[in-house]
């Protein structure tokens, strides 16, 4: 799979990734805009924004204008926001391309962003983030990130606060749309069965039009922890769900691929470390994972499980000693781990890239995020180079205490409970 280049004279990015053998196609826009460019006072409207972008358009006036004529062309579109990029889609028939460019220019650019459908949207939001909150599986990765990151822009949850969704007004969004919907500031990925000329024609008939002008830039985050941090968030549930996790490195780093083997080898799949002790030894929860995650500017090792309330202290300890026996080589990686992890990262992302729509985010987020693009291939090379070596010099630098952080949702009323657990 091999991606093809162009940037048109307004700064706009367009990447073409023909796959010849796909009758499908994706066209994807994704724009450097996410939480991390928020406001106290406006936390939350890159993601409304996403929802009002396909509220109708001077051209196609209602949402029901706009699904009607992606449905009857047998397309499925969606969008997603996230801290550092927010994305739309319309995957279809790779012959309907021009309809799905022409839809997503449109929004992009002449969104209606009428003063009702804000506010009727608004209630659509507050019940996403109710549904959030209801999910403790799902959001205890945002609360993990609250106690990483604080109160920063990259702590704050990307569906925002309902106090602040409540009052945000259509001048809101105009004005965050002028602060970083500049086409330098995104690119468009057409991918599937199309032509690199054809798709490439498209963006320029659609996008090439727009204006460029200077975005706004985010704040630098700096870390600032000197001993372990514990965030407890009291709800009362089933189940208690923790997340155990360590500072590490930003997106460009070397030690990422070695931060992500480590990662797949304590909690990637059924056959990790710690899916082996937490549930299948001891029984102590139903779900446990690790992911190594990086911003721009910062990243985190973390582990999250879903816990009897009557065994949390002893997971944690379970969790934190099998970070342990690979710091200190109590329990050497062997390199049948090592390949099994190697093998498991690899498969989980050939199988992500089986469609186009994936194929297409692939792509785009590392337009915008990294220094350069990496074919599928070349991260294969990147996560077979790693050695048992850098795996373990990796977790001596980052598995210390200083950088240990605790995140709970459970019917706790505080961490105290929790200190003397976050030993190495």
């Amino acid at each position: 799979m091999k991606f093809h280049k162009k940037v048109l004279p307004n700064g706009l990015r367009v990447l073409t990734i023909p796959m010849p053998s796909f009758e499908s196609a994706t066209v994807m826009v994704m724009v450097g805009a996410g939480s991390r460019y928020e406001t106290k006072l406006n936390n939350g409207i890159s993601h409304f924004l996403e929802h009002m972008a396909f509220k109708g358009t001077k051209k196609r006036p209602s949402a029901l204008d706009i699904t009607s004529l992606i449905d009857g062309m047998g397309g499925e579109f969606n969008a997603s926001t996230g801290k550092e990029v927010t994305a739309y889609y319309i995957k279809s028939e790779a012959s309907k391309i021009e309809t799905s460019m022409d839809v997503l220019s449109d929004m992009l650019q002449n969104s209606k962003l009428l003063e009702k459908e804000i506010d009727k949207e608004k209630g659509v939001i507050i019940e996403e983030i109710n549904l959030y909150e209801d999910t403790p599986s799902r959001n205890i990765g945002d609360v993990y990130e609250r106690l990483v990151y604080g109160n920063t822009p990259l702590g704050w949850d990307t569906a925002g606060e309902k106090d602040v969704i409540k009052k945000i007004q259509r001048d809101d969004f105009v004005s965050y749309l002028k602060s970083l919907y500049s086409p330098h500031n995104m690119t468009v990925v057409i991918a599937g069965g199309i032509e690199r000329k054809e798709g490439e024609e498209l963006a320029q008939k659609y996008l090439g039009a727009m204006l460029r002008f200077d975005t706004l830039k985010y704040n630098k985050f700096e870390a600032n922890q000197s001993k372990p941090e514990i965030f407890v968030k009291t709800k009362k549930t089933e189940q208690v769900h923790i997340a155990v996790g360590f500072r590490t490195v930003k997106s460009d780093h070397p030690d990422k691929y070695p931060l992500e083997v480590l990662a797949a080898i304590l909690g990637g799949g059924m056959s990790s470390r710690l899916f082996h002790e937490v549930r299948e030894k001891r029984g102590l929860g139903y779900y446990v994972s690790t992911s190594a995650e990086s911003y721009q500017d910062a990243g985190s090792i973390v582990s999250m499980a879903g816990i009897d309330p009557k065994r949390v202290k002893e997971a944690i300890q379970v969790i934190l000693e099998e970070h342990a026996k690979i710091k200190d080589g109590r329990l050497k990686i062997k390199d049948q781990e090592l390949k099994k992890a190697k093998e498991f990262l690899k498969g989980h992302m050939v199988l992500g890239l089986e469609n186009s729509r994936s194929v297409a985010y692939y792509y785009a987020a590392q337009e915008l995020l990294e220094r350069k693009i990496d074919n599928p291939n070349d991260l294969i090379k990147k996560i077979d180079a790693v050695t048992i070596e850098q795996i373990e010099k990796v977790a001596k630098k980052y598995f210390v205490e200083k950088g240990l952080n605790l995140a709970v949702i459970g019917n706790f009323t505080s961490g105290q409970e929790f200190e003397n657990l976050l030993k190495l």
